[in-house]
């Protein structure tokens, strides 16, 4: 369809429909229409050990689980879940839709402050948990944790699965559970402040990953390689959502490992498979990579951070995949936007593409809330029925995220053209003004990364006396690679303007990142300026 917009703004495509579903449809209608069909291979390094449910076997279970919870909650409630990606995740996310309970997924990696803090904002009766998790005593914060939060009466380790599942009365009955009703709360990723609880219902999650499954092509003879952290939407909604809304089978390792990864995508027959750049990255550094036959891998679809434009084109060209650029947050139920099998190379790596179905798109100026021109950076706002309800508990900061008339401000910059396609240029609390200029930080990291002896780069802006702010850019070089400032420095002014190439450059090892896959520029700003102020 051709367009040519005067304003940024791009109505919703109500061609397909959003459907009136729930958490606990979507599994029975896939375990009535295909029984006997798999829906979730559980990943292991041993291929021998692994574990499979049939799509009856999920549903019986999970209706045991529900039970289960109904003993001891009541719908509306709050179940926090606080474990890596075991398949009794997978299950209990089912079982806690069908009992009209609102599940609290939690980060494995928290330590016991972060755990009190999520539990108690969350208003959480119960916790379902692991003992232990790389060295994190799980079972013990969880008992100092029971101790501080009032609302917590009950706790349930993963190692008691059995015994719970066979704890349920069979004649409990399921409550009426409604497609408006709470599903979840996700807290963000707590890179500056303390995490917000984003409220998200069910008819917004289901679709969500239905319309991103489809978008990737997934079908139901197709297979889902999920490697992403249950906790996060992206793994929640659109890998185990996306993958039983389209009825397919789920193949979902219990941790990543860019090797097990691999392996799996090509005993199990990954055709689709999701991501974020750290976990791409990882793979296809991995020594088993050019080892490994994916003939089967038709989509990949990444997003949660920036995808860099040279990885896009290097990932298409080394395995003939189609990639799809995904782009959304935690508030919009997941995704909002991605790139589609038949856009050009250059909007494949440029762009975000265009607005999933049902979905409206703007770009409004930050300080006057007007729409802005095509081609000019302004904030993305989006509107439809995958936005969140609120954040839990924090009305002013719902009232800031959502205006009076249901726009969500993602707090992203960006442009729109006039066909309507997206560039996203970064967060507006990462651009940096350096003598009245304003920098985008992706605009150098694309640069950067395209630098064949550059693995990774993030670029942050530090306060100057002088200027405002001041460049710095983080890089981790390629092994055994001889590249340093000065051979970065003369390959970006050749590129940019002088004003963006960064002050100072600082190598590095690694990059820090959430679970999800985001780097932390906040820890690589106070890193910095820990070393260089005292």
């Amino acid at each position: 369809m051709s367009r040519n917009l005067t304003r940024s703004y791009l109505p919703a495509d109500r061609a397909e429909p959003v459907l009136e579903s729930t958490v606990g449809s979507v599994l029975g209608e896939a375990a009535e229409a295909h029984p006997g069909r798999i829906g979730l291979v559980s990943g292991t390094p041993d291929s021998d050990e692994r574990r499979r449910w049939c799509f009856s076997e999920m549903a019986e279970q999970a209706q045991q689980i529900a039970r289960a919870l109904l003993a001891r909650f009541e719908p509306g409630e709050r179940i926090a879940v606080w474990a890596p990606n075991l398949p009794e995740w997978v299950l209990l996310q089912f079982g806690v839709g069908m009992a009209g309970l609102v599940l609290v997924p939690l980060n494995p990696s928290y330590r016991q402050a972060e755990l009190t803090y999520a539990l108690r904002q969350s208003g959480a009766a119960g916790i379902v948990h692991v003992p232990e998790f790389r060295g994190n005593p799980m079972a013990d914060w969880v008992e100092a944790a029971q101790a501080e939060v009032a609302t917590l009466r009950t706790t349930i380790s993963f190692t008691d699965w059995d015994e719970l599942c066979k704890s349920g009365s069979p004649t409990q009955r399921l409550p009426p559970v409604s497609p408006e009703d709470p599903a979840q709360i996700q807290y963000t990723s707590g890179t500056t402040g303390a995490p917000k609880g984003a409220i998200l219902h069910h008819r917004g999650i289901t679709n969500n990953g239905r319309f991103v499954a489809s978008g990737l092509g997934l079908t139901g003879d197709g297979a889902f390689l999920n490697p992403l952290p249950l906790f996060h939407v992206a793994g929640c909604v659109v890998g185990v959502l996306g993958a039983m809304t389209s009825q397919s089978k789920l193949i979902q390792p219990t941790v990543f490992d860019p090797g097990l990864a691999l392996a799996m995508a090509r005993q199990e027959g990954a055709t689709v498979m999701g991501g974020v750049p750290t976990i791409l990255i990882a793979m296809m550094e991995h020594p088993s990579f050019n080892q490994q036959d994916l003939s089967t891998l038709e989509t990949i679809g990444a997003g949660g951070a920036t995808v860099p434009a040279a990885l896009v084109r290097q990932i298409e060209s080394t395995l003939g995949v189609d990639f799809s650029v995904l782009f959304g947050q935690t508030e919009a139920s997941c995704s909002m936007m991605k790139t589609r099998p038949g856009d050009g190379a250059e909007d494949k790596a440029e762009t975000v593409g265009l607005p999933l179905p049902q979905t409206e798109v703007r770009i409004v100026d930050p300080g006057t809330g007007e729409t802005v021109a095509p081609g000019v950076a302004g904030e993305i706002c989006t509107r439809g029925y995958a936005v969140m309800y609120g954040y839990h508990d924090m009305p002013e900061a719902t009232a800031a995220a959502i205006d009076e008339e249901g726009w969500l401000h993602t707090g992203d910059l960006g442009t729109m053209d006039s066909r309507g396609y997206c560039r996203v240029a970064g967060r507006i609390k990462d651009m940096i003004i350096r003598g009245g200029e304003n920098i985008y930080p992706r605009e150098i990291e694309e640069v950067l990364f395209a630098h064949p002896h550059v693995v990774d780069v993030a670029v942050v802006g530090v306060p100057d006396e002088k200027w405002g702010e001041r460049v710095v850019a983080f890089v981790r070089a390629a092994p055994q690679a001889e590249v340093g400032r000065e051979v970065l420095h003369d390959y970006l002014r050749a590129q940019l303007a002088p004003h963006k190439t960064p002050s100072d450059w600082v190598f590095v090892d690694e990059l820090p990142t959430t679970a999800s896959g985001k780097i932390q520029k906040f820890v690589l700003r106070d890193r910095y300026l820990a070393e260089h102020t005292g």
